[in-house]
C-alpha cells in the first residue's frame, strides 16, 4: 500500500503543528500495574521504532551486536513522515534502542505527544556505551551518558520509561546482573531527584525458566530487605517470540505467563513478533490483551516498524523509499493494523484496590543463577579525578582516535605489573563474588594511568616505564614519593564502597577522556538497531572486538599486593 509523499507531509505537518490543548496523559506504577491520571488501566500497545544500523554477527543473538546506530527521535522530517503510519497501527508507544544526547528532539516528541504516543527510551549506546557482558563494568562514562540522555529528554511529557540495558545478561553470564541492578539503582536515584515520574526498566532475553526467573526476581528485588525497592526496576520488558504463526495461548504463552504470575512490578513484552511460522498474523495481540493475560502483562512492543534483517529471516513492516519521502506497507502492517485495533485490554482492577509493590528477598544464587547480591558502588566522578592528577604516569594518547587502544594497553600494563609482582585488583569487579575494585567505577582511561602508574613505580620509577609506546607521560606535578602518592590517593578514593544520588557530569566528561565508552564491545544485544556516526557526546574507549582482551585480562593478571595500593 503506497500513499503519497505530499499528501502524508501535509497531513504530518498539520498534526506536527497542533497546539497540545488537552496534554499527553500522565503514566503511573500502582503496584504491577500502569494507570492513566483518570485512573483507568493503560497497556502498552507499542512499535520497535528504529532503523537498523550496521550489525557485527554474534552467536548471542540473532540480530547481531550494532556497531552504528540512527537515533529516530532526531529526525523531524521522518517523525512526520511515518507518524499517519503509526497512528493507523494504532500504537501508543515507540520504543527507540539507542538515542543521542546532543542532538534536538524537539519535533519527534512534541508530534508524538500530541498523538498520544508514549516513548521507551534504551540509555545504551552500541559498542561502548553499554554494560559489556564480557568484561562489566558499571562506571563513571556509561553513568554519565545515560543521565546526558535523560537530561536530554527531561523536558518532554511522553518518556515512559528507560531501559538500562537490553539482553546484557544471558544464561551463561548471568554474574552481570549485579552491574544492571546497580545501574538501576543510581538511575532510579537521579531521577527521584528530578522530580521525574519515569520508569526504569530492563528488557530481558527470553531463555530457560531457571535462570530467566531468577534474574527478573533478582532485578525486582530488594537486597537490604528493607522493602524500599530502591534497587528495584519500575518495569521488567521480556523480549518473548514464542508465539509463532496461528498458535494459541496455552501452547505459546500459558507457562511463561503462570512463572510471571507473582511478580511484584510491571511486566511486558518489550518485543514479540515471530517470523519463523509466516505469515505474522499477530494474533498473539488478541491473547495479550486479553483477561488471561492482563493479570501479569501490561502489553507489548511489536518488533519492528522498519525492515530488520536477523540470521531468523526479515523483520519489519515498512519499506522507505530511497529518497526518504515514501512509506510503502507491508501485509504484516495491515494485520498488526487489525489486531492493535480490535484489542482493548480490561480495566482491572481498579487503582484503588492495587496495593503499592512490595520488594522481596533477592533469590539465592544456584548453579544456575550465579549474582550476588552485593551491588558495585556508585560511580564517584570526583573521587575518580581527583586521583588521576596524583598519578605518576598518566594516559596521554599518541593518537586522537585511541579506541582501538585502551583495552590492549590495560592487558598490557596489567601482564607488566603481573610480572612486577603486582594486580590490577583495584580496577577490576566480579559479580558472582560481589567484590569490586576501589576503582572499577572510574573512566577506563582513568583505570589505565592507574596501572601505568602502578608498573612505573613498582619500576622504581624507571622513566621508560613509563611510555607505553608513546601514550604515557610522566606526571611531574604527581607525588614525590610512593608513600605521599598512597596519601593522596587514599585521600580522594576515601569510600569506595559508597552508594549515593548521582549529580548531573560535568562539561566536558570525566577524566582524561570526556564522556568515553564502555570498556567492551556493549552488552545490549538484541534488535538494538542503526547510526548517524555521532557518538552522543562521547568517545568511544573500545571499538573493535580485539581489544577487549585486554579488558578481560583485569581480572585474570596479578599475584600480589600491588604498588600504590589503596589504604
Amino acid at each position: 500500500m503506497r500513499f503519497g509523499s505530499r499528501a502524508l507531509a501535509a497531513l504530518a505537518a498539520a498534526v506536527s503543528i497542533l497546539p497540545n490543548v488537552s496534554a499527553i496523559s500522565k503514566i503511573t506504577r500502582t503496584g504491577r500495574y500502569l494507570y492513566k491520571d483518570d485512573g483507568s488501566r493503560f497497556y502498552i500497545k507499542g512499535i520497535a521504532y528504529q532503523e537498523q544500523g550496521v550489525v557485527v554477527a554474534s552467536d548471542d543473538n540473532a540480530f547481531g551486536e550494532p556497531s552504528t546506530f540512527v537515533d529516530p527521535l532526531a529526525l523531524g522530517d521522518a517523525c512526520s513522515r511515518d507518524l499517519p503510519f503509526l497512528q493507523q497501527l494504532g500504537v501508543n508507544a515507540v520504543r527507540v534502542y539507542s538515542v543521542n544526547s546532543s542532538l534536538n528532539h524537539d519535533a519527534c516528541m512534541q508530534a508524538f505527544s500530541n498523538a498520544g504516543i508514549y516513548t521507551i527510551i534504551d540509555l545504551a549506546l552500541p559498542l561502548n556505551g553499554s554494560i559489556d557482558r564480557i568484561s562489566p563494568s558499571w562506571s563513571t562514562n556509561i553513568l554519565d551518558q545515560y543521565i546526558r540522555t535523560i537530561d536530554t529528554f527531561a523536558k518532554y511529557d511522553n518518556v515512559l520509561a528507560y531501559n538500562v540495558g537490553n539482553e546484557v545478561i544471558l544464561q551463561d553470564g548471568t554474574g552481570v546482573s549485579p552491574y544492571v541492578k546497580a545501574a538501576a539503582r543510581d538511575i532510579k536515584a537521579y531521577l527521584a531527584s528530578k522530580q521525574s515520574s519515569a520508569l526504569v526498566g530492563y528488557a530481558a532475553i527470553n531463555g530457560a525458566a531457571n535462570w530467566r526467573d531468577a534474574l527478573a526476581n533478582f532485578l525486582s528485588c530488594d537486597p537490604s530487605n528493607g522493602n524500599s525497592g530502591s534497587t528495584a526496576i519500575d518495569i521488567y520488558g521480556l523480549n518473548d517470540y514464542e508465539w509463532c504463526g496461528n498458535s494459541n495461548f496455552d501452547s505459546a504463552y500459558a507457562r511463561t505467563t503462570a512463572d510471571y504470575a507473582g511478580y511484584n512490578v510491571v511486566a511486558y513484552f518489550s518485543e514479540f513478533g515471530c517470523i519463523t511460522s509466516p505469515p505474522r498474523l499477530w494474533t498473539e495481540v488478541g491473547a495479550l490483551f486479553s483477561s488471561q493475560m492482563s493479570d501479569v502483562w501490561s502489553g507489548g512492543i511489536a518488533f519492528s516498524y522498519f525492515q530488520a534483517a536477523s540470521v531468523q529471516g526479515q523483520f519489519g513492516m515498512v519499506t522507505i523509499s530511497e529518497d526518504g519521502k515514501t512509506v510503502t506497507t507491508s501485509d504484516d502492517f495491515g494485520r498488526l493494523r487489525d489486531q492493535y485495533t480490535a484489542a482493548t485490554g480490561p480495566n482491572s482492577p481498579s487503582q484503588g484496590s492495587v496495593t503499592a509493590s512490595s520488594f522481596p528477598t533477592c533469590p539465592t544464587a544456584n548453579s544456575t543463577f550465579v549474582a550476588s547480591t552485593n551491588l558495585p558502588p556508585t560511580p564517584n566522578e570526583a573521587a575518580c579525578n581527583c586521583l588521576e592528577s596524583t598519578l605518576s604516569c598518566r594516559f596521554t594518547p599518541a593518537t586522537t582516535n585511541y579506541s582501538t587502544t585502551v583495552g590492549e594497553l590495560i592487558g598490557t600494563a596489567c601482564s607488566l605489573l603481573g610480572q612486577q609482582g603486582g594486580n590490577c585488583d583495584d580496577i577490576g569487579g566480579n559479580g558472582t563474588t560481589g567484590t569490586y575494585g576501589r576503582l572499577s567505577g572510574c573512566d577506563p582511561t582513568i583505570k589505565l594511568s592507574f596501572v601505568m602508574s602502578q608498573f612505573y613505580e613498582a619500576t622504581n620509577r624507571n622513566p621508560a616505564s613509563c611510555s607505553f609506546a608513546g601514550n604515557a607521560t610522566i606526571n611531574t606535578n604527581a607525588p614525590s614519593s610512593v608513600s605521599a602518592a598512597n596519601s593522596a590517593a587514599s585521600s580522594c578514593v576515601s569510600n569506595p564502597a559508597a552508594t549515593f544520588t548521582p549529580s548531573a557530569p560535568a562539561s566536558g566528561g570525566s577524566g582524561s577522556s570526556g564522556n568515553g565508552g564502555s570498556n567492551g564491545n556493549g552488552g545490549n544485544g538484541g534488535s538494538n538497531s542503526g547510526s548517524n556516526g555521532s557518538s552522543n557526546g562521547a568517545i568511544p574507549l573500545v571499538a573493535q572486538t580485539g581489544a577487549i582482551v585486554g579488558l578481560v585480562s583485569v581480572t585474570l593478571v596479578g599475584i600480589a599486593s600491588a604498588f600504590m595500593t589503596l589504604a
